[in-house]
């Protein structure tokens, strides 16, 4: 049979098929061809299984469309797969209680933009916000729209979602960002049913606590999928060279060749760069350059 895994638990699978759940294990042979993920079966992934009695058997997983991936925290030179075969990402962030720093923002949507996976960036928590912060989250709104990211800003406590639930109909959306941003009580405002427990932000930290713990895709309607993702605390990129980072900053992209070196420009301290030139005349944010630069030197700027 042929199905699309919906829930990850790490050891076991569920796979909807025809309309069905099915519990799956995976067949080990499949884990030996030298795929380096922490989780070479994915949440989205399409695969092929066998039923033995009780418990599947995934034999197979067919080719991706796509997929966002990150730096595995606990395997050292492994990714892992937050989801695969999605239609859009979407990153809730706040600005405090906890922090969500730009550099995190930025490495998010570089790996969306790899794939060409649209992205959407919810400011939560708005109610908390200080005049000033307020301030800031317009002008961040601003720089990112401009580059084509979708943004909202809302309280997900208060708000009614109705423009965020109309930007996920008929489409598989992943939704990711730091443990106590408010993942799960947006859930559970834009579809109730799903009913994702919700966690206290510690008073200590002023970071959230984990609620959900193993990523998780679930139908809002027949043709209308959201992957919730366990909270994210750092995001490093995955397989990606000096050269090709740009090609992921949208506004870098149709510079970059104008360059004097082309393509084997890397915009760090060359001669009669492009980029360089239109951060010094503010057409590229200062905020995004840094963050690329932080990208392409391998800084360890992932929180």
């Amino acid at each position: 049979m042929i199905g699309t895994v919906v829930r990850s638990t790490g050891s076991f699978y569920d796979v909807l098929a025809e309309g069905k759940k099915y519990t799956c294990r995976v067949r080990g042979k499949i884990r030996l061809e030298g795929i380096k993920e922490t989780n070479p079966v994915a949440v989205g992934d399409r695969v092929d299984f066998d039923l033995d009695h009780d418990i599947g058997s995934i034999t197979a997983i067919l080719p991706r469309d796509n997929h966002i991936l990150r730096q595995s925290v606990k395997k050292t030179g492994h990714s892992h797969v937050l989801a695969a075969n999605i239609d859009q990402a979407m990153l809730v962030v706040t600005l405090a209680m906890p922090r969500t720093s730009l550099g995190f923002i930025d490495r998010f949507l570089v790996s969306a933009e790899s794939f060409r996976i649209p992205q959407i960036i919810v400011f939560n928590k708005k109610d908390l916000l200080s005049e000033e912060e307020a301030e800031h989250v317009k002008q961040l709104i601003a720089l990112y729209e401009s580059i084509g990211v979708t943004c909202f800003s809302i309280s997900a406590q208060s708000d009614n979602p109705e423009m965020i639930r109309a930007m996920l109909q008929d489409k598989i959306t992943l939704i990711a960002g730091h443990s106590g941003v408010g993942k799960s009580t947006l859930l559970n405002k834009i579809a109730p049913a799903i009913n994702q427990a919700v966690g206290d932000i510690s008073a200590f930290s002023e970071k959230g606590t984990h609620t959900t713990t193993f990523a998780e895709m679930f139908s809002l309607d027949e043709k209308t999928f959201v992957v919730d993702t366990p909270g994210v605390k750092e995001w490093g990129l995955v397989e990606m060279s000096e050269q090709e980072i740009s090609d992921y900053f949208p506004e870098m992209r149709d510079l970059r060749l104008s360059c004097k070196f082309g393509a084997r420009c890397i915009h760090v301290n060359e001669p009669k760069c492009a980029i360089i030139d239109a951060v010094q005349n503010g057409t590229i944010a200062l905020s995004r350059y840094e963050n690329y630069i932080s990208m392409v030197l391998g800084e360890d700027n992932r929180k």
